[in-house]
């Protein structure tokens, strides 16, 4: 494999371990603001990734459609959101600041579920940095190992505070450090499985690379409407969410143009 593509696979699954690592250094859980503010933070990445990074060269790469350019995007697109759909009536799993599980009914732990949730969210994210990889290691000028690297970096820059998020509230249920510093790391151990798949799926499969991209664009935007949103406006009302929503959406955008 691509030494670049390696690296690329793996920067997201360490920004998750070194946020599952603050369990080391804080003796608290996180407080609710600070919460809102680094889920808003996620969602603006997750929603500008979608657009510069999926979206866009979804419809670039079907150009020669014509003014139907627009039909990979949109099916990939509803694609990810109905699987995403899917998996979510699936997968047990209990969301932040929630007391009733969704999903099917499970005996499944409270901190078991807890991890669920945030792994069920970075399937997209590891889809998504696999398939730009694929469109990099097959030929594809529209898509540069520098564009490539920086949604790797966009979204390892999401996925620091979503580590400590979900080993934090582990520890406070009373889960030893090491347990609950594990527990963050499991859940973000999808994204470079999910993007070794993807890349060997779109190796298999080139002229589907639209539609891959598109797919994890659906995913994605579907966790942030499902779960990113309403917890970062839950409870008393404050803008705190928005405003990082709208830090991490203009990083996001600059990290792919400028680098890209």
């Amino acid at each position: 494999m691509n030494i670049n593509v390696f690296y690329g696979i793996l920067i997201p699954f360490i920004g998750t371990s070194a946020g599952a690592a603050c369990v080391f250094f804080m003796k608290r859980n996180l407080n609710e603001q600070v919460q809102r503010a680094l889920t808003g933070f996620a969602a603006g990445v997750m929603v500008a990734a979608s657009v510069w990074s999926l979206l866009i060269p979804s419809i670039e790469q079907s150009a020669d459609m014509g003014k139907f350019s627009f039909i990979p995007a949109a099916v990939g697109f509803w694609i990810g959101v109905l699987f995403l759909l899917l998996l979510d009536h699936m997968i047990p799993h209990l969301h932040q600041n929630s007391d009733k599980a969704e999903g099917p009914k499970s005996r499944l732990q409270r901190t078991t579920m807890l991890v669920l949730a945030v792994t069920l969210h970075n399937i997209p994210e590891g889809m998504a940095v696999g398939v730009v990889y694929a469109g990099y290691l097959t030929g594809n000028t529209k898509i540069t190992v520098m564009g490539a690297m920086a949604l790797s970096i966009g979204i390892a820059i999401q996925n620091f505070p979503e580590g400590a998020i979900i080993s934090m509230p582990l520890r406070s249920e009373g889960m030893g450090k090491g347990r609950a510093f594990a527990g963050g790391v499991l859940s973000g151990i999808v994204e470079p499985i999910g993007a070794v798949l993807t890349i060997l799926a779109a190796g298999l499969i080139v002229p589907a690379l639209p539609y891959l991209l598109s797919f994890a664009a659906g995913a994605m935007l579907y966790v942030v409407v499902e779960e990113l949103i309403p917890e970062m406006s839950a409870g008393e009302h404050s803008n705190i969410g928005t405003i990082f929503f709208a830090v991490g959406f203009s990083l996001m955008m600059v990290l792919d143009v400028a680098l890209g």
